[in-house]
């Protein structure tokens, strides 16, 4: 068993971006580090070029149950079983990192998306304070202005058998790099078939809105934090820019230039549609800052 693997869903629009990270993963990973990019079926050609001893290529079929089937030319998917209401993609490829998570010989996953690049040297240890592993988690980050993550609490809540949410702020876990702990993954999963009765991936794909992390983030402070001390937090693990506006180069630069002594990786989100260049330029900075 490796002591970390890398999980990251991404489609041949997203090759340029891969090619990128996959190569900050391979530089700054140690070499029994795998990263597992997982693709639809049509894009498995396009990403074959990666693949070797340090990177699994899993088409999303592999890891979904055979009853699911994506609907011809579009981003929607049926269960067989129970085809009404269909599975939105985006909801697929949250469903494909648990799942992948759970399989994975490791004892730390790192998920990362597709426009994340690796600028320190990383391992486990990057995630870890006092040999326990850390939870990406800004306490009381949730407020009520933001029904969606509001939302998404609640589903967590129903799936993993918790009472409603009562009270506002709730601890935000989402971030564009994750860890989690596959032991972890697997319990969680048992945890939603035995509170809905259906396989975990059916209960989870019937929800309309709903968000991997916050589910995984809820399980772990509040069903293994039951009987156990809750992980430290660490929330500097990424520098990232969200902002969907493009950036010019000096902005770039500047964000470079900001970079956390404590991170390991950068993000500038895709939908900001930054040039490619200025995105090199970005990264290459970042390069140089954390080298410092």
């Amino acid at each position: 068993m490796s002591k970390l693997a890398v999980i990251t869903p991404s489609y041949g629009p997203d090759s340029e971006l891969f090619t990128e990270l996959h190569r900050s993963v391979l530089r700054h990973t140690s070499d029994d580090t795998v990263h597992h990019v997982i693709v639809p079926t049509a894009d498995k050609t396009v990403f074959s070029r990666f693949e070797s001893p340090r990177c699994r290529i899993w088409t999303e079929p592999e890891l979904l149950s055979g009853r699911y089937a994506r609907i011809p030319g579009t981003g929607l998917w049926v269960n067989l079983r129970r085809p009404w209401p269909p599975v939105r993609g985006w909801v697929i490829q949250q469903a494909l990192k648990i799942a992948a998570a759970g399989i994975v010989d490791a004892d730390v996953v790192l998920l990362l998306d597709s426009d994340v690049v690796l600028v320190r040297p990383t391992d486990v240890k990057s995630f870890t304070s006092d040999g326990k592993l850390c939870l990406y988690r800004v306490a009381d980050g949730v407020h009520a202005g933001m029904e969606r993550h509001v939302r998404w609490h609640q589903v967590a809540r129903d799936l993993l058998g918790l009472p409603p949410v009562t009270e506002l702020p709730l601890d935000d876990y989402v971030s564009s790099l994750n860890f989690w702990d596959p032991a972890v993954v697997r319990a969680m999963q048992q945890r939603i078939t035995e509170v809905t009765g259906r396989p975990w991936m059916d209960a989870f794909n019937a929800q309309l809105h709903i968000s991997e992390f916050i589910l995984y983030g809820v399980y772990v402070d509040e069903i293994v934090g039951a009987t156990a001390e809750r992980p430290p937090s660490n929330t500097s693990i990424c520098h990232n820019r969200w902002d969907r506006t493009p950036l010019d180069l000096a902005a770039a630069l500047a964000f470079a230039e900001r970079l956390n002594p404590s991170a390991i990786g950068m993000m500038i989100s895709a939908k900001s549609k930054t040039p490619w260049d200025v995105r090199l330029a970005a990264v290459e900075r970042c390069d140089q800052v954390a080298g410092a």
